[in-house]
């Protein structure tokens, strides 16, 4: 019986609430309040009261019932107040593998000169990860939800609850929302099979194997933001008017192609998590290497930004279209 009326409120639900980009402001159309079990207690035991003292003209009971009575529903006005005129915003979520816990963040602006206690948060997908958080007047907090990211690709963070039972607890006041807010799943990073250590051929022909690294001194280059202070001529440089660097190159170290093609016939999210295994080894290791799958190719290349590209093109990977989505 519970089970339609569950459905025909998650319907409800998603005609009344559209994911947001911009910042959301809690007004009245959009905060529900009901009495929490405490409260439904607390107004059986001021029924009780009440008959109590109709049955025994009893004027200090009368003066106690209306007075409890007067506090509940000063709670009530309390906790819908808490929640009004309260700007929530997201705040991005960094890139994970699945496997692990993406982590959204979210932010409550307080544009009044009184604080509000004791906000909640919690996602409907992952209601047991509930957070609490004290905004200050003329303020904001932060508050930062998980949720398992079981697989790669783009995984969203769903409707939002945002709620409060202050300052008693016999009222909820709740609002649901949703933003556009996405985390990115790069593949779980596994497999046994060692780098492909095929060298790539440069632009020029030149196939030699010979790229900056840290083993032999081949002379003096200027400096570029990023180098090793270990790495600076110091001596060269007081001769100089510029700030000079030692360039060094190994020439074991050569360009690796990351090549889709090399892990057939396996499944594709097996060869997808070796792949990732890897970028990331092969980034560890200082190497130039270049990812190539069926309509998506990065040349040999290393740092962060590199990492970063290959591993979304990993994450995107549509096998139906043979391309990112």
């Amino acid at each position: 019986m519970l089970a339609p009326l569950q459905q025909r409120l998650a319907r409800w639900l998603s005609n009344r609430i559209q994911p947001q980009r911009q910042p959301i402001c809690l007004d009245r159309r959009h905060i529900y309040i009901l009495p929490t079990s405490y409260g439904y207690v607390f107004a059986s035991m001021l029924f009780v009261m009440f008959l109590w003292a109709i049955n025994y003209s009893n004027s200090m009971g009368f003066i106690l019932t209306f007075l409890l009575s007067a506090v509940a529903l000063n709670t009530m006005w309390r906790s819908h107040n808490t929640l009004l005129n309260l700007w929530l915003r997201p705040d991005g979520a960094a890139p994970v593998f699945a496997g692990q816990d993406a982590c959204f963040g979210f932010r409550l602006l307080n544009p009044d000169a009184r604080p509000r206690y004791g906000v909640g948060l919690s996602l409907e997908s992952n209601p047991q990860t509930c957070r609490y958080v004290d905004v200050p007047p003329n303020g904001e907090a932060t508050i930062t939800l998980t949720l398992a990211a079981t697989q790669r690709g783009l995984l969203p963070a769903g409707r939002l609850r945002i709620f409060t039972c202050i300052p008693l607890g016999l009222f909820q006041a709740w609002s649901w929302l949703e933003f556009e807010q996405v985390c990115l799943v790069y593949p779980r990073p596994e497999g046994g099979a060692p780098l492909p250590l095929r060298a790539a051929v440069s632009a020029g022909g030149d196939n030699d194997g010979r790229h900056t690294g840290s083993e032999d001194y081949t002379g003096l280059r200027g400096y570029v933001p990023g180098d090793s202070p270990r790495h600076v001529a110091w001596k060269a440089s007081a001769r100089s008017s510029d700030l000079l660097v030692k360039r060094f190159t190994d020439p074991t170290r050569a360009e690796i192609w990351l090549d889709w093609r090399l892990l057939t016939p396996r499944p594709t999210e097996v060869r997808l998590s070796q792949l990732c295994l890897w970028v990331l080894k092969a980034e560890t290791e200082g190497r130039d290497y270049g990812l190539q799958l069926p309509g998506v190719e990065y040349p040999p290349a290393r740092g962060e930004g590199h990492r970063r590209r290959c591993l979304e093109a990993l994450a995107l990977y549509d096998s139906a279209r043979g391309e990112r989505r």
